[in-house]
């Protein structure tokens, strides 16, 4: 597959836009993406975390699909059967609320459309609008086969739901039962426990008297919700509690009403918390629920699933439960039955999609009965089946696992899989079947009614790994690609998603999902914090690559996403990988320059390298050492360590420091010195691009294209492997001597603040006689890439007073300043900029020391002054030793 791409002269600038569009647009049209399924090969996969079909691309999904994408792109690099599997998630709640909004900027509901037209019109809204975030994905370069791309609510995954529900049910896994549930009266659904975010709030503990049924005495409960005491159907003591012994043959009389109600006895009471005495509420509390079943309790519902008091709350049916609480705790009050009031910081579980508090109710729901399941998932994590990147979270998903209930999979909404189990109206059974079938097969009645609830969103995607690929058939992606590679996702969806996958991987395929689960962790901003729209400090995915190009910032999540570390993003860091890009792309051009119509054949120089001049045999040496780090941090899933590696090998080894040492070569006459340089400077930047191409796709396939000779797409190219005949450690460090000598005379210019045309001389004191010999050999080299006009190598020396000096890897450099510096010129310049550099700390400190400005200026304002305050500092000090090294020439 070759390249249409005309040959050019790299242009002074890379433009990623124009590139961008291009290289993905051609992608698509040769379908360099889709998998292949040849014998012999081994296999990759991936299937991607569905983002949800309302979704737009945030800085999580970026960072997430690039990882991704690395992979995938390594591996078919590698010659593998590469499969990256795309998608998205039908997000039942999500999706009907934004529907739902939309149906009421027509002044509609839902209801008036009904059922089926309310369908119909999601997913009209789907067609329209689900894409976004595909697109999205496409713009940050995901390799995906989109050919295979995949919707939770398709035909063939919606078959294979019915499909998992029918088989669970007949094996006694699903069961439809009443149990305490989290309820989002916003929503109207039953909530699974996981789909519950508990935020820490400042709320009240009201401690309430309740009075013996006898008169004879009170005790005191304590509670966050006042309103629920009108369910309450006991007061619960532990049995060994010689306060309240013989409190059961009493019973208490529940304020605000007439009901006596029991005490009981019961273990889970913790004596020593409070009074020790526990009101119990089953239809609205989950642990009251079980002392409840343990004790034959009533059940009261006092709300509406809508969180507005029933006709059970009595005098206060109407109120919503907030405004009941208010009601209540006042009529306490003045009825003398509250005790006090104390603020009090609670965990209160809110709904993962709204926000709304929920309420635990009594509902009848469908469960799956989970703890089979989960018990066949942590034997296979325990057995290293399955292994967890960073090895840190094992101990906190063996702890879920352990505690884990039964997990509720109804849901009261309209978008969704609807639960395929039918009641008959002759028999009373339920139907529960793939097909809607038309008679009872209990009884021969055709008068069936569907369930009018959906399956949890989290249902359908824990089929993910399986359904995709085709599953209840035995298809040949199913064999060539199950299970999974590896499953790159968020921390946080760890037990919504991951947890499941294994589970139901395991129970239906007799398989894991995926030998490897890699967590990453939440994208923050650059102080720690948690992005949000209302803090301001939102990084956009999309604004970071129109303005600093899908490579640069590409290559900074990889640099970021180093394993349990969290990941701090600053726009400064990207713009920094842009200029990375930009050298990459310079080097190109200057050795473009060269190589343009050469014979690719040229890089057989570097076939054995042992006869090649010593920066040539380095290069190699350090381009084999890279390969080498390279792919033991792409197969480890060392992301950070993949960009570093890459970074200080292109910038440092080959830009800095290869290309400049070769130029005296390729300008020089000598042709078998220009045509070596010519040939393992090809050598080296093929590898370059190839090493880099998984992390910064668009950049290197462009210059790739502009290699001498005929070139296919990069990404069907080879990965490198490993080279023996490259690795030379004598030139490693024979190099690294002369580097550290430059280095350190490069350092003494910079200190001694010389001008850079500025001709030096200098002394090298080299006791041993090797390196030595060494320098001497480059002595040429080293007085050029130092500005030196005079280079004495010596075995000892004096060292002048007026002297720079260092000292690297047992060797004295010594440069006399005496003449190139005007002592008094450059102190008066240090002392003037000194006096500024007051001036403006004093002007920052003034405003971190005004109480007002730190009381009402954004955070964001105050950390960007003790950001330049931190900055003046090191630039005092800095001045300070600049002042202190040229007084010593005085």
């Amino acid at each position: 597959m070759q390249t249409e791409n005309k040959k050019y002269d790299l242009p002074k600038g890379y433009e990623f836009d124009e590139v961008e569009k291009r290289w993905y647009r051609y992608w698509l049209e040769q379908k360099t993406f889709a998998a292949k399924m040849e014998e012999g090969k081994d296999s990759f996969s991936i299937v991607i975390p569905p983002p949800n079909v309302t979704g737009v691309l945030h800085i999580g999904h970026a960072l997430n699909n690039t990882l991704q994408d690395i992979l995938v792109r390594y591996h078919r690099m590698k010659g593998d059967n590469t499969l990256w599997v795309p998608g998205t998630d039908h997000a039942g709640i999500a999706t009907q609320n934004v529907v739902e909004r939309q149906l009421a900027t027509e002044n509609l509901t839902r209801h008036d459309l009904g059922r089926e037209k309310f369908i119909e019109r999601v997913w009209q809204w789907r067609e329209e609008k689900g894409g976004t975030i595909i697109n999205q994905l496409k713009r940050m370069g995901a390799s995906c086969d989109w050919d295979r791309e995949r919707f939770t609510m398709d035909e063939g995954l919606s078959r294979a739901v019915r499909e998992v529900f029918v088989r669970l049910y007949n094996e006694g896994l699903i069961y439809k039962g009443d149990y305490i549930v989290n309820w989002c009266p916003r929503c109207h659904t039953a909530l699974a426990d996981d789909e519950v975010e508990h935020d820490p709030t400042e709320g009240k503990l009201y401690h309430l008297k309740y009075p013996y049924a006898d008169g004879s005495g009170e005790v005191i409960v304590a509670t966050t919700r006042p309103e629920t005491m009108l369910g309450d159907t006991a007061v619960a003591v532990h049995p060994e509690d010689e306060r309240y012994r013989g409190l059961e043959k009493i019973g208490i009389r529940l304020p605000l009403s007439d009901r006596i109600i029991p005490v009981v006895l019961d273990h889970h009471v913790q004596r020593e918390f409070g009074t020790g005495a526990l009101k119990v509420t089953p239809a609205h509390d989950r642990d009251d629920y079980e002392i409840g079943l343990r004790h034959e309790l009533a059940r009261i519902k006092v709300m509406d699933d809508h969180g507005v008091m029933n006709e059970n709350a009595g005098a206060y049916q109407g109120l919503d439960r907030f405004a009941c609480r208010k009601q209540i705790v006042a009529d306490l009050e003045e009825q003398g039955f509250l005790d006090k009031i104390e603020p009090y910081e609670h965990a209160v579980g809110k709904c993962y999609r709204c926000g709304t508090v929920v309420e635990p109710t009594t509902s009848k729901q469908w469960f799956v009965s989970v703890r089979p399941l989960a018990d066949k998932a942590v034997a296979a994590v325990r057995e290293g089946r399955i292994n967890i990147y960073p090895n840190t979270w094992y101990n906190t998903f063996y702890s879920w696992m352990d505690n884990i209930r039964d997990w509720c999979i109804s849901r009261q909404i309209w978008w969704g899989h609807r639960i395929p189990a039918w009641t008959c109206k002759g028999c009373g059974k339920f139907v529960v079947v793939v097909e809607e079938p038309e008679t009872c097969p209990f009884c021969g009645s055709s008068e069936l009614s569907q369930e009018t609830d959906v399956l949890d969103t989290w249902f359908s995607s824990a089929l993910w790994p399986f359904s995709t690929l085709g599953w209840p058939e035995n298809t040949k992606e199913l064999q060539t690609f199950y299970p999974t590679s590896i499953l790159i996702t968020s921390f946080d969806i760890l037990f919504f998603w991951v947890a499941r996958m294994m589970m139901m991987g395991l129970h239906f395929m007799d398989e894991v999902p995926f030998h490897d689960v890699y967590l990453h962790a939440l994208v923050r901003d650059k102080h720690g914090k948690k992005m949000s729209k209302s803090t301001g400090n939102v990084i956009d995915p999309l604004v970071m690559n129109d303005k600093y190009g899908t490579d640069a910032f590409r290559f900074t999540l990889t640099a970021f996403a180093a394993q349990g570390r969290e990941i701090r993003m600053d726009e400064e860091r990207i713009e920094g990988y842009r200029r990375f890009i930009n050298k990459l792309w310079n080097a190109a051009r200057f050795a473009q320059m060269h190589i343009k119509d050469a014979d690719p054949e040229i890089t057989g120089v570097c076939d054995d390298p042992s006869s090649l001049p010593l920066p040539h045999r380095w290069i190699l040496s350090r381009t084999n050492r890279t390969i080498i780090e390279v792919r033991a941090a792409l197969d480890g899933y060392n992301f950070n360590e993949i960009a570093s590696g890459l970074y200080q090998f292109t910038w440092h080894a080959f830009c800095d420091w290869y290309v400049e040492w070769i130029k005296a070569d390729l300008y020089g006459d000598d042709e078998t010195a220009r045509t070596n340089a010519r040939g393992v400077l090809l050598c080296v930047l093929e590898n370059i691009l190839k090493l880099q191409h998984p992390v910064t796709p668009f950049v290197t396939e462009e210059i790739w294209s502009q290699l001498p000779g005929e070139r296919r797409t990069i990404m069907l190219e080879s990965f490198p492997k490993e080279n023996p005949a490259w690795q030379d450690d004598e030139a490693d460090a024979a190099m690294e001597l002369l580097m550290a000598v430059i280095s350190g005379l490069r350092t003494i210019r910079t200190e001694a603040e010389l001008h850079p045309t500025a001709k030096i001389s200098a002394v090298i004191i080299v006791p041993d006689r090797k390196k030595r010999e060494l320098l001497e050999a480059f002595s040429g080299s080293i007085c050029s890439m130092v500005r030196a006009e005079k280079l004495d190598i010596v075995a000892e020396a004096e060292v002048p007073d007026d002297a720079g000096h260092a000292l690297v890897q047992e060797v004295e450099l010594v440069v006399p300043l005496s003449g190139l510096i005007d002592v008094e010129a450059e102190l008066a310049k240090l002392e003037r900029k000194r006096q500024k550099l007051n001036k403006e700390l004093a002007r920052v400190q003034g405003k971190l020391g005004n109480e007002k400005f730190l009381n009402n200026a954004p955070e964001a304002v105050v950390d960007k002054e003790r950001e330049k305050e931190t900055e003046f500092k090191v630039r005092l000090a800095k001045n300070e030793e600049s002042m202190a090294r040229l007084k010593k020439l005085q």
